[in-house]
C-alpha cells in the first residue's frame, strides 16, 4: 500500500475515472477528435457539474501511466485532453511526458486551483466561483471559458480576463441546464464585446458521449 501511495503521489500511477475516444465537444478545439483522460478527485464544489461522482479520489482506481497510454494509442487520433475532476490535484510530469515521447498533443481542461504540473500544448482555464485559482495560471492559460449560471458569471468572465494574458483566447459558455435562458444573454454580450467567443457543448446537442 505504501509504494501505491509513493507512485500516485509521484505520478507514476493516477487514479483514473474514465478513458475513452471522442470528439472534444467545447472550447476552441471543438469538433476535434481527441482522447479524454478523466482524473479522479476534485475538491472545487461546482453546484452544477455534470461528473460529480468524479470528486471523491478514493472510488477511482489507481492506474499505471503505461497503461493509460497504451490504451490512447489503440486510436487513430492524438490529442489527448486530460480533465476531471481537477486533474492538477496530481502530478501530471510523467504522464505528459510519456504522451509527448508518444507522439500526443497533450491539452487540459482545469480550474486553475492548484499549480500546473506537465508539459501542454494547450490550457484550458475555467475558473470557478467555488475556488480561487492559483495566480500562476493567468500567464499559462491559452484559453479563458467561463460557464455561464447566472448574470453575474459576466462580471466574473471579465475580472479573470483582465488578468490572462493578450493572446488568451476569451470564451463564455452556457451552462447546459440553464442554456435555454442564457445563451441569449450570451449572444447579445458577445455582439457588444467581440474579444468574446461563444462555447457551446456540441456533443450534448450531438449526443456524442
Amino acid at each position: 500500500m505504501e509504494n501505491i501511495i509513493k507512485e500516485v503521489k509521484s505520478g507514476i500511477k493516477l487514479p483514473l475515472m474514465e478513458a475513452f475516444y471522442t470528439i472534444q465537444g467545447e472550447g476552441m478545439h471543438s469538433g476535434t477528435a481527441a482522447y479524454f483522460i478523466r482524473l479522479g478527485g476534485c475538491d472545487v464544489g461546482c453546484v452544477w457539474c455534470d461528473v460529480k461522482e468524479s470528486w471523491d479520489v478514493s472510488k477511482w482506481p489507481e492506474v499505471d501511466i503505461e497503461d493509460i497510454v497504451d490504451s490512447a494509442l489503440e486510436y487513430p487520433g492524438r490529442l489527448v485532453v486530460i480533465t476531471g475532476g481537477e486533474p492538477l490535484m496530481h502530478d501530471l510530469g510523467p504522464l505528459t511526458k510519456l504522451l509527448k515521447e508518444k507522439g500526443f498533443v497533450t491539452n487540459i481542461e482545469t480550474s486553475g486551483v492548484y499549480p500546473v504540473t506537465g508539459e501542454f500544448d494547450w490550457i484550458c482555464f475555467s475558473p470557478k466561483k467555488f475556488k480561487k485559482p492559483h495566480p500562476s495560471i493567468y500567464e499559462l492559460a491559452d484559453e479563458l471559458k467561463v460557464v455561464i449560471y447566472h448574470q453575474s458569471d459576466f462580471a466574473f468572465a471579465e475580472k479573470h480576463a483582465e488578468k490572462v494574458k493578450e493572446s488568451c483566447k476569451k470564451l463564455l459558455q452556457p451552462e447546459w441546464s440553464k442554456k435555454d435562458r442564457m445563451t441569449e444573454h450570451i449572444i447579445n454580450y458577445v455582439k457588444s464585446s467581440p474579444n468574446w467567443k461563444i462555447s457551446l457543448q456540441t456533443h450534448k446537442f450531438m449526443d456524442i458521449p
